[in-house]
Order: C-alpha cells, then sequence, then structure tokens
C-alpha cells in the first residue's frame, strides 16, 4: 500500500536529504497554491471596489447589483466540499488544474458581458473554478509540509492572499478609472494562464482514492437553503422584513437546515460529515472561522462604498483609502507563521480574533464624515492585523488534528463554513447598510454617486454604516469567545 504523503512526512528526520528534498518540493507546491490564491484575491477584491463602476455601466437596480457579488459567493461556497470530494476520488491535481482552466476561461468572456445577466452568470461559473481551487489548495499544502513546517508553509499561503488583496483594491479603483470595467475581469486571464502552465508541470499526481458515491442529496439541499436565505436577506433592505419574498425566503431555510441535518446523517458518504466534527476543539474552531469570515469579509467593500457614495471621490482614491486592510494581513500572516513554531496556533487565533474585534469597535466609534482618515486607518489595520494571524492560527490548529484519511472532505467542510460566513456577510452588509436609506435611493448607494445629492441622504447613510459596524462588531466578538473555546485536549502524560 502507498502511503499517504502526511504519513510519509512523519517519517522524515530534519536534516536527512530525504527532508530537504521533500521541503524543496513543498515550497514547490507553495509557489503553484500560493498562485491560485492570488488569483482569486485578486478576482474579489478589484470588484468590491470597482463594483459601483460596473453598476453604473449597465445601470443596474440594487437587486442586481448585490448578485454581481452574491452569485459568485453562493455558487463557490455550496460546491466547495462537493470539489473536495471529487478530488478526493478523481485526483486532487486534475480537479485543481482543471479549476485554473475554467476560472480563467470565464474570466475572459465575463468581460465581454452584454447585460448584467450574462455577467452574473459568467460570475457564477467563474466560482466553479473558485471552487476547485479552493477546495484542494489547503489540503495540497498539508500534504507536501513536513508537520514542523507546516505553520510556516501555511503562513507563506494565506500571506499571498494578503499580497493579492493589497493589490487588488488598487487595481480595481485605477482599472475603473481609467481602463474601464471589462478590465476588472480580463486581469485575471494572464496570471491563470500561468497558474495552469506552472501547475501542470510541478505538481505531483496522487492516485484516486476508492470511488464512493456523491451525495447529490446534500448538495443540493445546501445550496438551495443557501440561495432561500440570500435571497431574504437582498430583498429584506429593500422590501423590508415583512414581504411575502423575505418571508418565504426565511421560512424555507429555516425548514431545510434541520433536514440537511437529517439527511447527512443517514447519508453513506454525506457531503458534509457531522461525525468528524463531535470533538469540541473542531466545533469550535469552525465556528469561530465563521464569525470572523462574517465580520470581516465585507469590510473592503464597506469602505469603498464610504468613500465613493458617502464622501464622493473616485474609485482610485477609494481603494488607496482600504489598503491598511490587506497591508495589516499582509504582515500579520508570516509573522504569525513564523510565531507558529513557538506560540500555540490556539493562541494565534484568539489574538487574532481579539485584533479583528477592537479594529471593528474603532470603527463603528468614529463613523461619521468628517472623521480624519488616520483614525480610519488604524481601524483597518488592526482588523487586517486580527484576521492574517487568526486564519493563519486557526488553518494550522484545525489541518494538524485531522487523520490524513479525512483532510479534503475535513478541509472542504472547513471552506464551507468560511464561504458561507463570507456570502452572508456581504449580503448582511449591503441590506443593513442600504436599509438606512428611503427605497428610491438605494441604487444610487451601490453606484456611489449618493453623495451628490443632498446632505440628509448622506446623513441617513451613515446612521447605516453605524448599524452595520455595530452588527459586524458584535459578531466579531462572538468569534473571540468561539475561539477561546477551541482549546485542544491535553494529551494524558506518561507515567
Amino acid at each position: 500500500m502507498v502511503a499517504h504523503p502526511l504519513q510519509q512526512a512523519t517519517t522524515l528526520l530534519p536534516g536527512t536529504p530525504e527532508y530537504a528534498k521533500r521541503l524543496r518540493y513543498a515550497w514547490r507546491v507553495c509557489s503553484v497554491t500560493s498562485l491560485g490564491l492570488v488569483l482569486i484575491g485578486v478576482n474579489a477584491s478589484t470588484l468590491n471596489v470597482a463594483l459601483p463602476s460596473v453598476v453604473r455601466h449597465f445601470q443596474a437596480g440594487a437587486f442586481a447589483s448585490s448578485w454581481i457579488l452574491l452569485s459568485y459567493l453562493l455558487i463557490n461556497t455550496a460546491t466547495l466540499v462537493f470539489f473536495g470530494r471529487v478530488a478526493d476520488l478523481l485526483g486532487r491535481r486534475e480537479i485543481y488544474l482543471i479549476g485554473f482552466a475554467l476560472f480563467t476561461v470565464c474570466s475572459l468572456l465575463a468581460g465581454f458581458s452584454p447585460n448584467v445577466g450574462l455577467l452574473i452568470a459568467m460570475r457564477a461559473l467563474q466560482a466553479l473554478g473558485a471552487a476547485m481551487i479552493l477546495a484542494n489548495g489547503t489540503v495540497i499544502i498539508t500534504d507536501a509540509f513536513p508537520p514542523d513546517r507546516l505553520s510556516q508553509g501555511m503562513g507563506v499561503y494565506i500571506g499571498t492572499l494578503s499580497v493579492a488583496q493589497l493589490a487588488g483594491p488598487t487595481l480595481g479603483g485605477l482599472i475603473a478609472d481609467t481602463a474601464g470595467w471589462q478590465w476588472v475581469f480580463w486581469l485575471n486571464v494572464p496570471p491563470g494562464v500561468i497558474a495552469l502552465i506552472w501547475g501542470w508541470t510541478t505538481l505531483r499526481k496522487v492516485p484516486a482514492g476508492p470511488r464512493t458515491p456523491v451525495d447529490a442529496a446534500g448538495n443540493l439541499i445546501v445550496f438551495a437553503a443557501l440561495t432561500a436565505a440570500l435571497i431574504a436577506l437582498s430583498e429584506a433592505g429593500s422590501r423590508g422584513l415583512s414581504s411575502p419574498v423575505v418571508i418565504a425566503g426565511g421560512l424555507i431555510f429555516v425548514v431545510l437546515v434541520p433536514l440537511l441535518v437529517v439527511v447527512e446523517r443517514r447519508a453513506s458518504h454525506p457531503v458534509l460529515d457531522l461525525r468528524l466534527f463531535g470533538e469540541r476543539m473542531l466545533t469550535f474552531a469552525n465556528l469561530a472561522s465563521f464569525c470572523t469570515a462574517l465580520s470581516r469579509s465585507a469590510l473592503v467593500l464597506l469602505i469603498a462604498l464610504y468613500f465613493q457614495a458617502a464622501r464622493g471621490i473616485d474609485a482610485f482614491t477609494a481603494a488607496l483609502a482600504v489598503l491598511p486592510v490587506p497591508i495589516g494581513m499582509a504582515l500579520a500572516s508570516p509573522i504569525a507563521g513564523t510565531l507558529g513554531r513557538r506560540i500555540s496556533p490556539y493562541a494565534l487565533s484568539i489574538g487574532g480574533c481579539a485584533l479583528n474585534f477592537a479594529g471593528l469597535l474603532s470603527l463603528m466609534l468614529s463613523t461619521g464624515t468628517t472623521t480624519p482618515y488616520w483614525i480610519i486607518a488604524i481601524g483597518l489595520f488592526l482588523a487586517g492585523c486580527g484576521n492574517g494571524t487568526f486564519l493563519t492560527g486557526n488553518t494550522t490548529q484545525v489541518m494538524s488534528a485531522l487523520p490524513p484519511g479525512s483532510l479534503g472532505v475535513v478541509n472542504g467542510f472547513r471552506l464551507m463554513i468560511m464561504n458561507v460566513g463570507i456570502v452572508l456577510s456581504v449580503a448582511t452588509t449591503l441590506t443593513v447598510l442600504s436599509s438606512a436609506v428611503s427605497p428610491e435611493l438605494r441604487d444610487l448607494v451601490y453606484a456611489g454617486t449618493l453623495s451628490r445629492l443632498s446632505p440628509v441622504a448622506v446623513e441617513q447613510l451613515m446612521s447605516g454604516f453605524e448599524r452595520t459596524y455595530l452588527v459586524l462588531a458584535s459578531v466579531a466578538l462572538a468569534g473571540v469567545l468561539a475561539a477561546a473555546c477551541a482549546r485542544p485536549r491535553r494529551r494524558p502524560s506518561r507515567p
């Protein structure tokens, strides 16, 4: 029987030629997976800043504007675990490379979209490719690195996402103001081609596992439940909580969640193997990941809308204003990875959550159109540092505690939980923010032109920002508590 790569790594001793050889390959693998994360990170962060330009071009309403973002997040989240399972069966390398190809082609086609409907469809197909990449990147990294170097590899891997988020907003603002919205998507094509070629020549083939049936019912219920929740959230701000659409979406979600639990417990090969999360540490670590993703993910979008819609500045200047978030992440991720050799991932996770909460609390207390930028920058930087630290610590903590045979499925579940937080973050943020403005003005918030209308409308919007920060800070505090509860079990000492 061929040993699992992670099992092989545990038998290697530092200083031996075999260890050095595996470490060299591990860093090459890290370069491939990091390039995939750069591709996805740039795609998300450029659009967050350039969204008002896209909305103005298509003259899209509030619902369509939000679904330019939500369609991608929904499909990506609903298919992460599915592609984790498929990769376990057909090979991680193959699914990973197919994801690069699909993402790149759909990015090219998205720039040619003649209407907002087709753009949303291309975003959904983009999300399928991104799910193939995300569901496998962390597992490939975990397989490749020796356990004593995993925190370093994970720090670099997650740090590249921070670099992408650092470059993305600036590129998005610059492109939106100069080259046109199409280049927000075409920008993905060259690195996508490079990533495909580099991955093809670098990654080793991994034998496929035993063929087991895919949980079609579980995947469909996950997709339906998330769709219902997002429709309810995205319509709540414009139609009100008493709207039949909002009530129906909420009821469908409430019914489907317990149904999903029942179906998954009875499935022979569930898409969400709930038995893997009977351990306290894994349960609370994933809850902390969910809360942190929910509190942080829409922050760049929120700040970009603040500067464009409330202060009336251009997209490029708004992009420069949000840079403290990715700068904080870019600095904190590799530092946390290095500290991970001396400090436990558990401690890093708690510290990261605490910094994130402090940053959001600072932003909530300093909301206003005349607030000096340096005060806003401090809050953004703290939130960025907190998230970079948390992601490194939390990912290492979860992946190091798993048996090798469950890496693919559990990583897919972990990423899906995080992505559910991301989806709900965007939907909740846009809903709470726009609910403070009268219905006829909500389209102007997404288009970034509200500040041109009247001071009264801007004051309404500022109360929306205060409410939004309050919600995000409250969720971040819940993340701190969940991370603190994720203390790993102490191993009994030998007599």
